[in-house]
């Protein structure tokens, strides 16, 4: 018939393209802005794999991932387990779990996969860097995600120093 596309009438796109429009914001505000802000403080419950861990605020738990850093792959079903990446998650999980942990962000708050990207620090006196130990000790790479580079500067130095010392990956790999 005149005037329809696959059965539909001209007057029915309106309301087609304002649904989509609706998935399409919804969709954005899920990844941009989550259904809850972000805590800063919390207890490791687990480390999935060297760069992200599982952390719980009162009655909430979140995935992490260590911004700014990239062990190897351990998990991910579609990919290989890389060199070096049982020792890097044995070494996160060894470090954190069960421990208490100050979570620091940068300009995005969630990552494609729903984590919040955050640098991570041991509670304590002497608040510890996890994702600079990482990196300083070979376990992982300087991994900079534009725009989250506050300390990729920092990243980049441990692991040249960490690479010329033959640290971790940078031994068993080569």
């Amino acid at each position: 018939a005149a005037g329809s596309v696959a059965g539909m009438n001209r007057r029915d796109l309106p309301a087609l393209a304002a649904a989509a429009l609706a998935i399409l914001v919804a969709g954005w505000w899920h990844m941009t802005a989550g259904s809850a802000a972000p805590f800063t403080r919390g207890t490791v419950l687990r480390a999935v794999d060297g760069d992200t861990i599982i952390v719980q605020s009162g009655d909430r738990t979140e995935d992490i991932r260590l911004l700014g850093i990239d062990t190897p792959e351990t998990v991910d079903p579609r990919r290989p387990v890389g060199c070096y990446g049982p020792e890097a998650s044995a070494f996160t999980k060894h470090l954190v779990t069960g421990r208490t942990v100050t979570l620091r962000y940068d300009r995005e708050l969630h990552d494609r996969y729903g984590r919040f990207p955050a640098y991570v620090w041991l509670a304590g006196p002497r608040p510890v860097f996890v994702n600079a130990v990482l990196v300083q000790r070979g376990y992982a790479r300087s991994y900079p995600f534009p725009p989250n580079t506050s300390h990729a500067a920092l990243f980049a130095a441990l692991e040249r120093s960490a690479a010329a010392a033959g640290r971790g990956l940078w031994h068993a790999c080569q």
